[in-house]
């Protein structure tokens, strides 16, 4: 009986060491989310200033209200967390690199360094488009439709929560060209099958700006017309990837080995 349970224990083995991997990457992670987080928090003040800038720049005060009793405490210490999570996010996706590297071939891995820092810094790129663009447009719109007789002072947990929405939706939509690369370089639909479907990738823009952002026309419209336009790039960009792809895997030699 023993023997027949020892092939079970020798299969157990490779998927404890990938849990043991697994445990030991996100315990990286933490600690670096941790560490982070313990040098921000403490320039909390600046970090809100920042953030808030914007909209304070278009209040005839220049002061957000704190209604909740624990708002004062609560909003810079979320504000810290995910401050510190939007710094380490290279060394994120690099502990999740580390953990899927080995299974992948050795052309795959060359091709998915580029993809990794891309995605990063177009990640960046949207959230500073959102922020230095976007949401300054958007304030004023707000303070300019205001009532007469009605105080625009927003509450900064609200506020807090509109900004890092806005941030992260911005920064997710300008992956755009990492999806429709992946989507061709998988096989899961070809270039010019995507170009032929350029119409509706129009109307889902808008659709999605729609969707995620607040009810005004600016935002609606500067989310849609960056995700078309990054669609393109895509498609653009989809050629030179495939070919460089194509070259490393016929140079790889063949020997099967992950």
């Amino acid at each position: 009986m023993d023997q027949n349970q020892k092939p079970d224990l020798d299969e157990d083995k490779p998927f404890l060491s990938h849990l043991l991997e697994l445990r030991s990457r996100l315990m990286r992670a933490v600690i670096a989310v941790l560490i982070a987080f313990l040098c921000i928090y403490p320039f909390y003040d600046r970090l809100f200033s920042f953030v808030s800038e914007p909209l304070r720049a278009v209040l005839p005060g220049g002061e957000l209200m704190a209604i909740k009793v624990a708002s004062p405490f609560l909003i810079p210490m979320k504000l810290s967390l995910v401050a510190a999570i939007f710094i380490v996010i290279p060394y994120l996706l690099y502990q999740l690199w580390a953990f899927v590297a080995p299974g992948l071939y050795r052309h795959e891995r060359k091709l998915v360094w580029p993809l990794l820092i891309s995605s990063t810094l177009l990640f960046y790129l949207g959230a500073a488009f959102a922020y230095f663009l976007v949401l300054p447009l958007v304030y004023q719109f707000f303070a300019g439709v205001t009532p007469l007789g009605v105080s625009y002072q927003p509450d900064i947990s609200e506020y807090l929560d509109f900004v890092l929405t806005m941030l992260l939706v911005f920064g997710i939509a300008f992956e755009v060209p990492i999806a429709t690369l992946l989507l061709i370089r998988t096989g899961a639909t070809t270039r010019q099958a995507l170009a032929a479907k350029r119409p509706y990738v129009i109307v889902a823009a808008f659709a999605l700006g729609m969707l995620l952002t607040p009810p005004d026309i600016i935002s609606q419209v500067m989310l849609a017309i960056p995700v078309w336009l990054l669609f393109e790039l895509g498609l653009v960009l989809s050629r030179w990837y495939r070919n460089a792809a194509d070259d490393q895997a016929e140079s790889t030699p063949p020997l099967g080995k992950r």
